[in-house]
Protein backbone atom coordinates (compact mmCIF):
# COMPACT_ATOMS: atom_id res chain seq x y z
CA UNK A 1 0.00 0.00 0.00
CA UNK A 2 1.16 3.51 -0.77
CA UNK A 3 1.63 6.00 2.04
CA UNK A 4 -1.35 8.30 2.62
CA UNK A 5 -0.94 11.81 1.20
CA UNK A 6 -0.58 14.58 3.77
CA UNK A 7 -2.24 17.97 3.45
CA UNK A 8 -0.77 20.40 5.99
CA UNK A 9 -2.78 23.30 7.34
CA UNK A 10 -2.05 25.89 10.01
CA UNK A 11 -4.12 24.10 12.67
CA UNK A 12 -4.94 20.70 11.21
CA UNK A 13 -3.29 18.15 8.95
CA UNK A 14 -5.49 15.87 6.86
CA UNK A 15 -4.21 12.60 5.43
CA UNK A 16 -5.84 10.71 2.59
CA UNK A 17 -5.35 7.05 1.65
CA UNK A 18 -6.78 6.73 -1.86
CA UNK A 19 -6.62 2.93 -1.74
CA UNK A 20 -9.25 2.99 1.02
CA UNK A 21 -11.60 5.61 -0.45
CA UNK A 22 -15.04 4.27 -1.37
CA UNK A 23 -16.27 7.63 -2.73
CA UNK A 24 -19.04 8.06 -0.17
CA UNK A 25 -18.52 11.82 -0.72
CA UNK A 26 -19.13 12.73 2.92
CA UNK A 27 -16.13 15.09 2.70
CA UNK A 28 -17.08 17.02 -0.45
CA UNK A 29 -20.70 17.29 0.69
CA UNK A 30 -19.69 18.34 4.19
CA UNK A 31 -17.08 21.02 3.43
CA UNK A 32 -16.72 21.78 -0.28
CA UNK A 33 -14.38 24.71 0.50
CA UNK A 34 -11.91 22.20 1.99
CA UNK A 35 -12.59 19.10 -0.12
CA UNK A 36 -12.97 19.74 -3.85
CA UNK A 37 -12.03 16.96 -6.27
CA UNK A 38 -11.95 19.40 -9.22
CA UNK A 39 -8.90 21.31 -7.96
CA UNK A 40 -5.31 20.45 -7.06
CA UNK A 41 -4.55 20.04 -4.30
CA UNK A 42 -8.03 18.75 -3.67
CA UNK A 43 -7.77 19.17 0.12
CA UNK A 44 -7.18 22.65 1.60
CA UNK A 45 -7.23 22.16 5.41
CA UNK A 46 -7.25 25.93 6.03
CA UNK A 47 -10.53 26.35 4.11
CA UNK A 48 -12.54 26.00 7.33
CA UNK A 49 -11.94 26.00 11.10
CA UNK A 50 -9.92 22.99 12.26
CA UNK A 51 -12.75 21.60 14.40
CA UNK A 52 -15.12 21.68 11.40
CA UNK A 53 -12.53 19.87 9.25
CA UNK A 54 -12.12 17.23 11.99
CA UNK A 55 -15.90 16.75 12.24
CA UNK A 56 -16.24 16.14 8.49
CA UNK A 57 -13.23 13.80 8.39
CA UNK A 58 -14.85 11.70 11.15
CA UNK A 59 -17.80 11.16 8.77
CA UNK A 60 -15.56 9.27 6.31
CA UNK A 61 -16.93 5.74 6.69
CA UNK A 62 -13.95 3.97 5.13
CA UNK A 63 -11.25 5.67 7.19
CA UNK A 64 -9.53 6.92 4.03
CA UNK A 65 -9.42 10.38 5.61
CA UNK A 66 -7.75 11.11 8.93
CA UNK A 67 -6.86 14.28 10.77
CA UNK A 68 -4.34 15.54 13.28
CA UNK A 69 -5.17 18.70 15.20
CA UNK A 70 -1.96 20.64 15.88
CA UNK A 71 -3.36 21.90 19.21
CA UNK A 72 -5.98 19.54 20.52
CA UNK A 73 -7.11 16.04 21.16
CA UNK A 74 -6.53 13.23 18.67
CA UNK A 75 -9.57 11.55 17.16
CA UNK A 76 -11.30 9.55 19.85
CA UNK A 77 -12.64 6.10 18.99
CA UNK A 78 -16.37 5.45 19.05
CA UNK A 79 -17.36 3.85 22.34
CA UNK A 80 -18.44 1.17 22.42
CA UNK A 81 -16.92 -0.18 19.21
CA UNK A 82 -19.60 -0.53 16.55
CA UNK A 83 -19.77 -3.14 13.81
CA UNK A 84 -22.30 -3.13 10.97
CA UNK A 85 -22.40 -6.24 8.80
CA UNK A 86 -25.22 -6.42 6.25
CA UNK A 87 -25.55 -8.34 3.02
CA UNK A 88 -24.21 -6.45 0.01
CA UNK A 89 -22.01 -4.15 2.12
CA UNK A 90 -18.51 -4.03 3.53
CA UNK A 91 -18.19 -4.69 7.24
CA UNK A 92 -18.22 -1.17 8.72
CA UNK A 93 -16.20 -0.68 11.89
CA UNK A 94 -15.93 2.30 14.24
CA UNK A 95 -14.03 2.24 17.50
CA UNK A 96 -10.62 1.39 18.86
CA UNK A 97 -9.54 -1.08 16.19
CA UNK A 98 -6.48 -3.25 15.72
CA UNK A 99 -6.71 -4.73 12.21
CA UNK A 100 -4.36 -7.53 11.20
CA UNK A 101 -3.70 -6.83 7.53
CA UNK A 102 -1.43 -9.83 7.00
CA UNK A 103 1.51 -7.42 6.88
CA UNK A 104 1.07 -6.37 10.49
CA UNK A 105 -1.44 -4.80 12.81
CA UNK A 106 -2.80 -1.37 11.91
CA UNK A 107 -4.48 0.87 14.50
CA UNK A 108 -7.67 2.46 13.20
CA UNK A 109 -10.73 4.41 14.32
CA UNK A 110 -12.86 3.75 11.21
CA UNK A 111 -12.65 1.05 8.55
CA UNK A 112 -14.63 -0.71 5.82
CA UNK A 113 -13.52 -4.32 5.52
CA UNK A 114 -14.19 -6.49 2.48
CA UNK A 115 -17.03 -8.91 3.12
CA UNK A 116 -17.21 -10.55 -0.31
CA UNK A 117 -13.56 -11.46 -0.92
CA UNK A 118 -13.32 -9.56 -4.23
CA UNK A 119 -11.20 -6.63 -2.99
CA UNK A 120 -7.68 -6.24 -4.31
CA UNK A 121 -6.98 -4.20 -1.15
CA UNK A 122 -7.90 -6.83 1.44
CA UNK A 123 -8.72 -6.67 4.25
CA UNK A 124 -10.17 -3.29 3.22
CA UNK A 125 -13.06 -2.99 0.77
CA UNK A 126 -12.21 -1.35 -2.56
CA UNK A 127 -15.75 -1.46 -3.95
CA UNK A 128 -14.88 -3.97 -6.68
CA UNK A 129 -17.21 -6.71 -5.44
CA UNK A 130 -20.95 -7.00 -5.14
CA UNK A 131 -21.18 -4.43 -2.38
CA UNK A 132 -23.04 -1.50 -3.96
CA UNK A 133 -26.11 -1.39 -1.72
CA UNK A 134 -24.25 0.49 1.03
CA UNK A 135 -24.40 3.78 -0.87
CA UNK A 136 -28.11 3.95 -0.08
CA UNK A 137 -27.25 3.93 3.65
CA UNK A 138 -24.26 6.26 3.74
CA UNK A 139 -26.01 8.86 5.92
CA UNK A 140 -26.55 6.19 8.59
CA UNK A 141 -22.80 5.56 8.74
CA UNK A 142 -21.93 9.05 10.05
CA UNK A 143 -22.52 8.24 13.70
Amino acid sequence: MAEPRRYEGEQVTVTFDGSRCLHAARCVQGLPAVFDTTRRPWILPDGAPADAVAEVVRRCPSGALRYELHDGEPEQPAMPTRVSARAGEPVWLRGELAIDTGDGVVRERRAALCACGASANRPYCDGSGECGAWKDRVAELDG
